[in-house]
């Protein structure tokens, strides 16, 4: 049976995704990174819970965190960012800009790379860059 939790696709097949595919996989990435985050700090409530996993969720703070992790990025990973930034997207949030969930799609799609490929260790590294300011 196939480990969906521990994903190793090759560059080959995370290239044959399409962008938003990308994105799609890593939406749920960055969101379980933050609500295992908010979990670990000892959060009491559900609906505390609730609360602060969408104000880190939603595109202009992962805008926002996407502003610090950019000068991180090697070459590869933005690659993948500009992938997801450059996603054809038909709605826009009304929270948000255009340019604000353009680079929210491209942070998603970052992290969908990076966890099909197998590489949490950055995905962690580059989760605590964006929490920890």
């Amino acid at each position: 049976m196939e480990n969906l939790f521990a994903m190793t696709f090759t560059p080959e097949q995370v290239a044959a995704l399409s962008n938003l595919g990308l994105a799609h996989i890593g939406d749920g990435v960055f969101e379980l990174l933050c609500r295992s985050y908010l979990c670990a700090r000892g959060e009491k409530t559900v609906e505390r819970l609730h609360h602060d996993t969408i104000q880190l969720v939603k595109a202009p703070a992962q805008a926002a965190f996407v502003d610090r992790l950019l000068p991180r990025l090697t070459e590869e990973e933005l690659v993948y960012y500009r992938r997801g930034k450059n996603a054809h997207v038909h709605a826009v949030p009304k929270n948000a800009t255009r340019e604000q969930y353009a680079k929210a799609t491209g942070l998603e799609a970052l992290f969908g790379a990076l966890y099909l490929l197998g590489r949490t260790d950055r995905l962690n590294e580059l989760f605590q860059l964006t929490i920890d300011n």
